[in-house]
């Protein structure tokens, strides 16, 4: 059976690509061997944010009394929160099927390996096997969490798996890792009533953050009593009852605490044990294919995309890559990837979201900027929805005026950084948004305040 594209992996890199493929007229075939839509889908985007979710509504219940709403709390039901996810999981996945379908993407539900540089074998879980060939093939397998050298499997230690189909909140919480994942669980079992410490190895929890952002965030989390233990490494899990003993060392101290379970966050790598690389010599590194900036590996007809080819780990960006493929094998002439593009997103309270370079990276690439900081506490819808702990940053090229990087924070910033991924895509630069009119009274305006602070023209501070 022989196709045009091949694509391994049904996350939002890979159905993406079957679908935009299929729409230009090739023949195509998706191979999963698990759940349509991958790990973002079914365990990751949206189950946590489902979850985070639920938390967003017992801490406005929990506050309601200052909207001018009486009310009492009820129960927390885990079980329902956790089937809720499930839930919607479920029929979205149900919805990458019928999308599949619908644009006619053969699905093959098994495993697959390649055979040769244009043949996969698929083992399907009855053992049948089947071998299919391809023109070209787009490896979208994805990424699973990266597990602690010599750590021991344990019931008592989670991945985001299992921390998503718990059946009680722990009393004591560890968070092992500060990045998007690690502080999401952090925020969402905080606010549902466990004792959370968050470690981390780097001297900053959101390293990849701008510096502003992971302080205030390191403050707001402290605020609610989330323990946070900076440039500490875990060295050790003992089993002791009902609890674990867990050893902490920083440069001077070993802390040994006590905690019910443990969340490990400390990244991704990349799913290429069994794809059967090696008989292709496909180019690997640190767990991850290696690509260009057009996802095309060190094979001239095999692509890769999403987690398996490397950071950043970013479902919108593997949407990205598996269009760029799809046109790509159809021929049409596409715009390399550019990273500093790409927008990313953290879903804890308060949210984050950020674009392009740090203030430290401007810095270290000597380039001339200006900074303008507006806070939401100024922001007259941000203080009438009660959302004013925040602010966003802008980083603009002192000469040129062009945005080089922009920091948010604050409930409802993943939905304001797209205004900047669309300034950095059209080449907007500063002075087209000072002459923007942004509507009132909207969070928006935050974003027009930050720009016209750069060049000290602020209006509301």
């Amino acid at each position: 059976m022989e196709f045009d594209l091949v694509i391994i992996g049904s996350g939002p890199g890979g159905y993406v690509a079957a679908i935009r493929a299929a729409q230009l007229g090739l023949k195509v075939s998706i191979v999963e061997k698990e759940a349509l839509g991958g790990i973002c889908l079914n365990w990751g985007c949206i189950p946590t944010k489902s979850f985070l979710r639920s938390a967003e509504v017992l801490k406005i219940i929990k506050s309601s009394s200052k909207y001018g709403i009486k009310t009492q709390l009820g129960d927390i039901d885990i079980g329902e929160i956790v089937k809720r996810s499930r839930a919607i999981a479920k029929r979205l996945s149900s919805g990458v099927e019928y999308l599949l379908k619908k644009n006619k993407v053969e699905i093959f539900y098994g495993e697959a390996s390649f055979n040769s540089t244009k043949s996969l074998k698929i083992k399907f879980k009855n053992n049948v096997v089947k071998e299919i060939t391809a023109e070209n093939i787009c490896i979208a397998s994805g990424g699973r969490p990266r597990a602690l050298s010599g750590m021991q499997k344990s019931s008592d230690i989670w991945f985001y798996k299992e921390a998503l189909q718990v059946d009680k909140i722990p009393n004591k919480l560890l968070v092992v890792g500060s990045g998007a994942i690690g502080v999401e669980f952090a925020s969402f079992f905080a606010q549902m009533g466990s004792d959370v410490s968050l470690l981390e190895s780097k001297p900053n929890i959101l390293p990849n953050e701008d510096l502003d952002i992971s302080n205030f965030v390191e403050k707001q989390f402290l605020n609610r009593g989330i323990k946070i233990y900076k440039g500490h490494s875990l060295l050790s899990f003992k089993e002791k009852g009902s609890f674990f003993e867990a050893k902490l060392k920083s440069e001077d101290k070993i802390h040994t605490l006590e905690f019910e379970k443990a969340i490990l966050a400390v990244g991704i790598i990349g799913n290429i044990e069994n794809l059967n690389l090696e008989c292709i010599n496909i180019k690997c590194s640190d767990g991850s294919i290696v690509v260009d900036e057009y996802c095309r590996t060190s094979v001239g007809n095999i692509y890769a995309i999403g987690d398996v080819a490397s950071p950043p780990w970013l479902a919108h960006k593997a949407s990205h890559e598996g269009i760029s493929v799809a046109e790509q094998v159809a021929g049409f002439k596409i715009h390399p990837i550019k990273k500093d593009k790409i927008p990313a997103c953290t879903y804890c309270d308060p949210e984050i979201a950020s674009i392009g370079l740090t203030e430290k990276e401007a810095t270290k690439k000597g380039i001339e900027f200006k900074v303008g900081t507006f806070p939401f506490s100024a922001n007259g819808k941000a203080l009438a929805m009660g959302y004013e702990n925040g602010f966003i940053k802008t980083i603009i090229h002192k000469e040129t005026g062009e945005f080089l990087g922009v920091h948010m924070v604050g409930m409802g910033v993943t939905e304001l950084i797209h205004n900047y991924a669309l300034a950095k895509e059209a080449e907007i630069i500063q002075e087209n948004i000072e002459n923007t009119i942004f509507p009132h009274p909207t969070l928006s305006e935050a974003i027009h305040e930050s720009v016209l602070k750069a060049s000290d023209r602020e209006i509301h501070i």
